[in-house]
């Protein structure tokens, strides 16, 4: 009998797939499309990812713990959802690729300018495979030690309390803000991940309170960002930050250390765990579509192709702006997967208590 996930391991697994690329960058986001004060967008966007999750606990909940896979069965020919299996699997092992690229091609750019990315990219395939045939109880487990490795980073923001400067911070809110529904939209990037917990429902039992676990973990996220949100418009100020690529590595560069120099490298080099982390659960979530429809090939040869066909792909963008492209539109979907795949499977469960109840 596989094990199942604990509340705690699941509450890490959420936090780190919610730990992505972005947060080099976000700050830069808030400040261009949200104007002065733009950190407190987060909080807004929090508050719809709960509600969001609180609709996939509706789902838990009606389903007795079904897989989604199993309900959608029940009530949908195999032949017909094939294809949205298919697409899904497409989504998540793109989006898991180009975050992998997008943080290997920074990190080139601050560390090895000379060297050619792939190469990074092909040793992270590499790790994230051989992670993925380990099984997911084992990536939860590996996920919690990478967590330990990285959390510590945050209290790394304690430096700048003497230089949080509330006059940078000004009284007004969301003063010069430009296009804020296609911001409120790419604010939202930074928090997803957290909807896969769909596909959780087989590998935890009533005793781990999986939602709870859910909601722990992107709380934690969410006060994470917060407080880096805070202190870069606090340090730095919403003028500087639209300007600035990536801010909280800009940010780390003013930390000296009598043992390193530049701290940032540090930072992101680190990071490479919640980026191999995130990379692990989207090709995992991308395996669990395709196993549904080649139930006969074994999941480690499954995982062999996603990871092969992701990283022949990733060959394709070669620049930061092509990828944030691919990525935004892939968030669109995935957005919409998270709203509309949990609404319908509440449809589905109710018409299959009362084709029972009848």
């Amino acid at each position: 009998m596989n094990e199942k996930l604990s509340q705690f391991h699941t509450a890490i697994l959420i936090y780190m797939i919610q730990t992505g690329v972005y947060v080099f960058s976000f700050t830069q986001t808030e400040a261009k499309y949200f104007g002065t004060n733009g950190w407190l967008i987060m909080i807004p966007v929090s508050i719809l990812v709960c509600l969001n999750i609180y609709e996939i606990y509706w789902v838990y909940r009606l389903g007795n713990g079904q897989s989604i896979f199993e309900i959608l069965e029940k009530s949908i020919p195999k032949f017909i959802l094939t294809p949205f299996y298919l697409a899904f699997s497409t989504v998540w092992a793109l989006i898991g690729c180009l975050v992998a690229k997008q943080y290997v091609l920074i990190f080139q750019m601050f560390a090895f300018p000379t060297t050619n990315p792939m190469i990074f990219k092909i040793a992270i395939d590499i790790l994230a495979f051989m992670l993925l045939t380990k099984g997911l109880y084992n990536i939860s487990k590996a996920s919690t030690v990478f967590f330990w490795c990285t959390i510590w980073l945050s209290f790394l923001l304690l430096y700048f309390i003497g230089d949080i400067r509330l006059v940078r911070l000004t009284p007004y809110l969301f003063k010069e803000s430009t296009n804020m529904v296609e911001g409120f939209f790419q604010i939202y990037m930074a928090y997803l991940g957290y909807e896969l917990c769909l596909l959780l429902f087989p590998y935890t039992d009533k005793k781990t309170r999986l939602f709870k676990a859910v909601l722990y973990g992107h709380l934690l996220r969410s006060v994470s960002y917060v407080i880096l949100g805070f202190v870069s418009f606090g340090v730095i100020g919403a003028d500087m930050l639209k300007v600035m690529m990536f801010p909280s590595l800009d940010l780390l560069a003013y930390i000296k250390l009598p043992f390193i120099e530049r701290i940032e490298n540090l930072f992101y080099g680190f990071f490479l765990f919640t980026t191999l982390i995130t990379l692990v659960l989207y090709f995992w979530a991308a395996g669990e579509n395709t196993q549904r429809i080649f139930p006969k090939i074994k999941m480690n040869v499954q995982y062999f192709f996603i990871v092969l066909t992701a990283l022949l792909i990733s060959y394709i963008p070669t620049v930061l702006d092509t990828i944030r492209e691919w990525v935004m539109i892939l968030s669109y979907i995935q957005i919409g997967f998270a709203y509309i795949v949990p609404l319908i499977l509440i449809l589905l469960l109710l018409w299959q208590r009362r084709k029972k109840a009848v």
